[in-house]
Parts: C-alpha cells; structure tokens; sequence
C-alpha cells in the first residue's frame, strides 16, 4: 500500500493553486490541429486503433494476423506509447428504443421490454456500461518542421495498421481534447458534440 505525504499549503501557494486551471494541472498549453502541445516544449499526436474480436478468428486467421502485423510493425523507428482507456457509454438511445416498442407489444412483451429498460436503467445509474478504447501517442521535441514531421509518422504508422487489417484515425483537436477528458478528468460524461472550452474543467480549492 501507497501513502502520501502531504503538507499544508502556505497562503500563497493556496491563492495560486486556485488560480490554477486544469489546463496548466496537466501541462497542456494548446490543442490545435492534430497536436497537443505541452508547456515544456513537447508535441504530442495521438491515433486511435479499433479493436476486433479475437474470438470470431480460427486458429490459423489469428497466426496470420500476428505475423501480418509483427512484419507491418517491424519497420517502426521511432517510439510510441500504447494507451487503454474506459469511457462512459451512453444507452439512453437504447431505453427510449425499447420505450417505442412498448405501445405495440402485448402483455408478456410488454412485460419483458419493461424489465430490461429496467436492468438498462440499472446500469446507466451505476455507471457499469463502459468500453475499452485504444490510443498510440507519438512524442517528439518541438522544433521548426516539428508538426510536419510528426504527422507525417503518425500516418505512416496508421497505414501500417491498416496494412496489417486493424482500422486505425489519427485524432484530430476535438478528438485529443476528449481523450484528455477521459484520462484525466474521472468525471467526464462523453457527449457526442462538445466544444473544448466547455470540456476543460478548472481546479478549485476547498478548505478540508
């Protein structure tokens, strides 16, 4: 087990904490295009790979996608950092779908459709409905050509997936801003259109 150490803040560094935003907490100075750009001179890209299920390939399929992908990535020289996250699902369109069923079924469907918005009920309230989603971050020093750089390697290192059957996007702002909600802010509910401005949350503080 873990323990922190922790002291109480002088006033000036109370007033300052504050003042400070979320932003500044995690180190981003912009989000702009395809990049995030840190306060310590830092470029960052991101690509998003889709998953496929495992389950539905034979033996052989799944020896031919290893090797399809080893020999795609093979030719990678640059790092990259692999990022699995949770994100909140929304099954409201779900309920209100069995909802429309409802007027047209008789009393034993009735009856089920009810006790499955039920259970759905259930899940949205405990916040158990989640999914995996998959990130690469790509990193580099900014400097003059940087972005161009940069972007021209996540796309090749997007193509490579492709090549290898697995579906891969390069993010773009809205995008980045959404991943930085999800590994950053625990209480971020995804929306499907969302600005980045009212996506950034700020940090108070609050007498314990």
């Amino acid at each position: 087990m873990f323990y922190l150490k922790t002291r109480k803040p002088k006033p000036k560094e109370q007033a300052d904490l504050a003042a400070q935003t979320a932003q500044q907490f995690v180190n981003v100075q912009d989000i702009r295009g395809n990049f995030l750009y840190t306060q310590d001179g830092w470029l960052l890209c991101y690509l998003r790979i889709f998953p496929i299920s495992l389950d539905l390939l034979s033996p052989s399929e799944k020896r031919l996608l290893i090797n399809k992908l080893t020999a795609e990535l093979s030719s990678v020289r640059f790092p990259f950092k692999f990022l699995a996250v949770s994100r909140p699902v929304d099954i409201s369109p779900l309920i209100s779908e069995l909802g429309a069923l409802l007027p047209a079924a008789d009393p034993k469907q009735k009856e089920l459709l009810r006790q499955e918005m039920l259970e759905m009920n259930t899940f949205a309230l405990s916040g158990e409905v989640v999914e995996r989603q998959f990130y690469l971050m790509l990193w580099q020093r900014l400097e003059a050509g940087g972005e161009r750089d940069m972007q021209e390697k996540a796309k090749r290192l997007a193509q490579h997936f492709e090549d290898g059957q697995v579906e891969a996007k390069l993010l773009k702002q809205q995008d980045i801003v959404r991943l930085c909600n999800l590994v950053n802010n625990p209480a971020y509910t995804h929306l499907e259109i969302t600005e980045p401005e009212a996506t950034m949350p700020f940090l108070t503080l609050r007498e314990v």
